[in-house]
C-alpha cells in the first residue's frame, strides 16, 4: 500500500518537473509549439495522476477508467500537434 503511495509521488514530482521544465522554455522563448508541449504533457500528468484519484468516488470503475483514459488520449493528441507545428 505505501510502495502505491511513494510511486504516485515520484510519478507526479516528476511528470511536474517535465511540466516545469516546458513551461519554463515557453516562457522563454514563447514558441507556441512549446506551449503545446506543456498542455499535453500537463494533460497526461494529470491523466494517469490526479484524475484516476479525483474521480475514485466514482463506484462505476469504467466510468473512471473513461474519463482518466479520455485525459490521456488528449494530452496525446496536443504532443502530436505540437510536434507537427514544430
Amino acid at each position: 500500500m505505501i510502495s502505491n503511495y511513494i510511486l504516485l509521488a515520484a510519478h507526479l514530482i516528476v511528470g511536474f518537473i517535465l511540466v516545469f521544465y516546458a513551461a519554463k522554455a515557453y516562457k522563454k522563448t514563447k514558441y507556441r509549439p512549446m506551449l503545446l508541449l506543456v498542455i499535453g504533457f500537463s494533460l497526461l500528468v494529470l491523466g494517469e495522476t490526479v484524475v484516476d484519484d479525483a474521480f475514485s468516488f466514482l463506484h462505476d470503475g469504467n466510468l473512471q477508467q473513461i474519463i482518466e483514459e479520455c485525459f490521456e488520449i488528449a494530452g496525446f493528441i496536443v504532443l502530436i500537434l505540437s510536434v507537427k507545428k514544430s
